[in-house]
């Protein structure tokens, strides 16, 4: 009897995960599990590991790319009402790992709960953006984490402080758990302010960034120390390189586009290339953003 036949309401198997992804490119899962409450993302996950079998979590899929061969172990998706659920308690507010970040903003927006409008224009759910500790220019989500609720790497549930968390640039120390939801404490301000604030950042990346309707991934690279990945390409002179049907934004050197016919190696080819030309032009040594999935 195989781990999986107790999920079989929760699993699909070999399920093609480009549709899943901002890049839509890539190939299958070898099985896709859809947890709908936290009991049976307990249950689940206590099953994946008893099996040995690699797992991952899918968020929004906006920052993935999956290699052209598949992942070839276990994609947790937490959907339905429960890992969607928002709720608010004057300046504090408690989000489970699926709901939509940019809704989340909106939201507090309306309410006048301020500070979060700095991550406009992030595409992410709570629990992805909370394990990347997603962000830009303007800010960052951990500004505003008091608590993170987790299955952690032995399959428990546990509630995380900041400090436990760990955040950085990019990261946290949440890698090997699952970001289960996340309890958040804003200012309470101008709800108009807060609107134009939040309508001034998503112009800003409007203007400098490729546009939505466009295949991409996000940012590729990381910023170095100091330094912004972006000018580090462009000074490298990296716009508009291609390989097969992946191409660097004229518009954003730290964003590659894919065209039709694209295939995930051309991606991981042309990024490999344009950190080549950085180390060669500046001697930095970029690191990926994007979350590759061999």
């Amino acid at each position: 009897m195989s781990w999986c036949d107790d999920f079989r309401h929760i699993i699909r198997p070999d399920v093609p995960l480009a549709p899943l992804t901002w890049y839509r490119l890539g190939g299958a899962a070898r099985w896709l599990c859809e947890p709908r409450t936290p009991a049976e993302a307990v249950a689940l996950l206590a099953a994946i590991r008893a099996a040995g079998a690699p797992w991952r979590v899918l968020g929004r899929g906006a920052n993935v790319l999956v290699a052209d061969r598949g992942f070839d172990g276990a994609v947790i998706r937490l959907v339905g009402p429960e890992f969607e659920r928002v709720t608010f308690d004057g300046p504090c507010v408690s989000a489970a790992a699926g709901a939509d970040l940019s809704a989340l903003i909106r939201d507090c927006i309306e309410r006048g709960l301020v500070g979060l409008e700095a991550l406009a224009g992030v595409p992410a759910t709570v629990g992805g953006a909370v394990r990347m500790n997603a962000g830009g220019r303007h800010g960052e989500v951990s500004a505003f984490v008091t608590r993170v609720h987790v299955l952690n790497e032995r399959g428990e549930r546990e509630t995380r402080s900041v400090e436990q968390a760990g955040f950085g640039y990019r990261r946290s120390r949440l890698e090997g758990c699952v970001v289960l939801a996340a309890d958040l404490r804003l200012a309470e301000g101008n709800r108009e302010e807060a609107r134009r604030r939040h309508s001034a950042i998503w112009k800003e990346k409007a203007a400098a960034q490729p546009p939505l309707s466009v295949r991409s991934a996000g940012c590729v690279f990381k910023n170095p120390p100091g330094q912004r990945a972006g000018k580090l390409l462009d000074e490298a002179g990296v716009k508009g390189l291609r390989v097969g049907g992946a191409q660097v934004s004229e518009r954003h050197a730290n964003f590659i586009v894919v065209h039709e016919g694209a295939r995930a190696q051309d991606v991981l080819d042309l990024a490999e290339m344009a950190r080549q030309r950085v180390l060669m032009h500046a001697g930095v040594e970029l690191e990926l953003e994007l979350d590759v999935w061999n």
